[in-house]
């Protein structure tokens, strides 16, 4: 099984890419893993009305929506998704492995978040936490997740 993290925006941080790069290392040691960046839509110099949120959020989802195959089981990250623990995370992948899904993505949208075409793709809607993280940060500790969510899978210690 194979394992993408698909997001809105680049990692422009040095900092947040090195990190990204060494999960994405160390993820790839127990199968295929990757990640696939769009671009994120700016908002308008001094906010976006409502529609014009919708109209970028639907835009942006476009994008989203081509780096997902039709047989791709697809986990949304939100702030209404559900919470889990890092065995929970290591179990829902063990789960899917068993039922042969073949290709993962985790889809993270950009600043204003996810839009109804990629939610209504999603199979399931995964949070972080009732926090805000910026997205980069997101993304890191989603990968750091993914990885650890490997060790446990794998017998491997781990810290709790």
């Amino acid at each position: 099984m194979s394992l993408t993290v698909v997001c809105a925006g680049k990692l422009k941080e040095k900092a947040y890419r090195t990190l990204a790069d060494e999960y994405l290392k160390r993820l790839n040691r127990y199968g295929k893993a990757e990640e696939a960046e769009v671009p994120d839509l700016p908002e308008p110099p001094g906010g976006a009305t409502e529609a014009e949120e919708a109209r970028l959020k639907a835009r942006e989802g476009e994008s989203l929506l081509k780096r997902i195959r039709p047989g791709d089981y697809v986990i949304a990250l939100t702030v209404t998704g559900r919470e889990t623990t890092s065995e929970g995370l290591a179990e829902k992948i063990r789960g899917l492995r068993v039922r042969g899904a073949g290709h993962i993505v985790f889809v993270i949208g950009g600043s204003l978040g996810l839009g109804p075409n990629v939610l209504s793709r999603a199979d399931e809607e995964l949070s972080m936490g009732p926090m805000t993280f910026p997205h980069q940060l997101a993304r890191v500790m989603l990968l750091e997740q993914l990885y650890r969510a490997e060790k446990i899978l794998a017998g491997e210690r781990y810290h709790k």
